[in-house]
């Protein structure tokens, strides 16, 4: 599964499955009434990307990761991101729906100023929304709307009622990724106690002089989970941001080795990882309310 296959048009994946292309930026696909033989390729997508499969018909393949799905399950890719299916050989009749749209569909609507808010499309695929019964009627009605629009043909209300339809479809994702981190409390304050480790380990290690302060993308790759992912997760269960955390933590190790008054502000800073003392005084100014040497001489 070395091959890349690009698809930069939607046309491209319209005739992969058979199916009439009816918009040229757009298209929704009902997988129990095309020919979509599962095949062993990786394709990369120009489009945005939204699908909802019903029944399993193969191991979803994305970037270096894999995604065994279930019944009721959306997985979102967007422009430029690698996916792929490997088959065992045996012909599985997908059945589900796919959405596709081209960012070109969407260039200076409210959705095309916005879509960057929906951080699923850069979730790894093994953080996949899972739907309840109720919630994949929910999204098959909206998908059947795009579909019925489609097929009434394009006049000048077509476009405007096209990406309302996608919008309401990705806000309603938004409240079922948000009701997922709810049913998932247990699994997240187990994540927020191995984030809390790894902030610890980190600043126990040499790492902060090698390699500076801990990124976001760092803590997510410890956790085996995409930044976006991680730190929504954060914000869902502690209202902060995950970078807020992490410089939340880097604060909190701050206020107790400012009180060693053996070593210098400077030389604090650099064993933080910070590369320039004066960034580490102006962020312990922003957190704290006073500079690191006023809150030494305070305290």
């Amino acid at each position: 599964m070395s091959e890349i296959i690009e698809m930069d048009h939607i046309y491209q994946y319209n005739d992969r499955v058979n199916m009439e292309t009816l918009h040229p930026l757009i298209s929704v696909i009902d997988f129990s009434l095309v020919d979509s033989r599962i095949q062993r390729a990786r394709m990369r997508y120009g489009f945005y990307s939204v699908f909802l499969k019903e029944v399993k018909c193969g191991d979803l393949h994305y970037g270096k990761n894999y995604y065994d799905y279930q019944e009721g399950t959306m997985v979102f890719t967007g422009p430029g991101q690698v996916v792929g299916v490997e088959s065992n050989g045996e012909y599985v009749q997908p059945k589900g729906w796919a959405l596709l749209f081209h960012p070109d569909l969407i260039r200076g609507t409210s959705l095309g100023r916005n879509i960057k808010k929906y951080t699923f499309f850069s979730y790894e695929v093994y953080e996949a929304l899972h739907l309840s019964e109720q919630e994949r009627h929910i999204v098959t009605d909206c998908l059947r709307n795009i579909q019925l629009e489609l097929q009434r043909g394009v006049d000048k209300h077509s476009k405007t009622l096209i990406v309302s339809n996608i919008e309401l479809l990705l806000n309603y994702c938004v409240r079922f990724y948000d009701r997922q981190f709810i049913t998932r409390e247990n699994v997240n304050k187990d994540t927020l106690s191995k984030f809390e480790k790894i902030m610890n380990d980190y600043f126990q290690s040499d790492k902060p002089q090698d390699i500076g302060l801990p990124s976001v993308q760092y803590c997510a790759d410890q956790l085996h989970l995409s930044a976006n992912y991680l730190g929504d997760l954060i914000k869902k269960e502690t209202g902060k941001s995950a970078q807020e955390q992490i410089q939340l933590y880097l604060i909190d190790m701050a206020k107790e080795k400012v009180l060693d008054t053996s070593r210098s502000i400077s030389e604090i800073a650099y064993e933080l990882g910070f590369k320039y003392p004066q960034h580490f005084t102006r962020l312990f100014k922003k957190c704290v309310g006073t500079s690191p040497n006023e809150y030494r001489m305070q305290n």
